[in-house]
């Protein structure tokens, strides 16, 4: 098995063995992660193999710090541009739509064009919002906004009642949202 370098470096030799290593080491992850967005194995794996062809596109020129998280980036975009066809056709997919609606009073509402700098900045304050919480609260955020977890399974995984996860998650974004307004970050917050 190879490091992530290693893989970085094989897409930049054009290598296709590192579409290989890449769905060995991270496929499950992020087929369980499209699977939680999209509700259907089917759609997952389309997602994945979407993914898949976005790296291959992208490294180079791009050169990924984390590219586990830069796969789970390219494979969340696949999944929310399917899934957004998939919403706007009324076959479902109503869950992840939801967890966005709620961090939405979080996160500015509308991408404008703004600088590579400005991002960043959003993502570090963002970090440090999370590295702020406790462990449990944390795990529990991320499996709602990252994973798109419904509420209820969410509770069964925290051994919590649904409506503890709801007012959880409710205070946890205000908190956020408060980190962000002391960031600078006001906009649509």
């Amino acid at each position: 098995m190879y490091s992530d370098s290693e893989i970085i470096a094989q897409l930049e030799q054009r290598d296709e063995q590192a579409l290989t290593e890449i769905r060995t080491v991270y496929g499950r992850l992020c087929f369980q992660i499209a699977q939680q967005m999209l509700g259907s194995a089917e759609d997952a794996e389309e997602c994945v193999s979407d993914m898949l062809l976005a790296v291959w596109n992208t490294v180079p020129p791009h050169q990924p710090e984390h590219l586990e998280a830069y796969l789970v980036t390219l494979l969340r975009r696949s999944a929310m541009d399917r899934l957004r066809r998939m919403y706007s056709q009324k076959r479902g997919g109503r869950q992840f739509v939801q967890a966005l609606d709620e961090l939405s009073e979080i996160l500015p509402a509308a991408e404008t064009v703004e600088s590579e700098y400005s991002r960043r900045g959003l993502t570090a304050v963002l970090r440090k919002c999370l590295d702020t919480l406790p462990a449990r609260t944390r795990r529990i955020f991320l499996q709602r906004y990252l994973l798109a977890m419904p509420v209820r399974d969410i509770a069964a995984d925290n051994a919590m009642t649904v409506s503890a996860v709801k007012v959880l998650l409710h205070r946890t974004r205000k908190q956020m949202r408060e980190m962000l307004r002391e960031e600078g970050y006001n906009g649509s917050l």
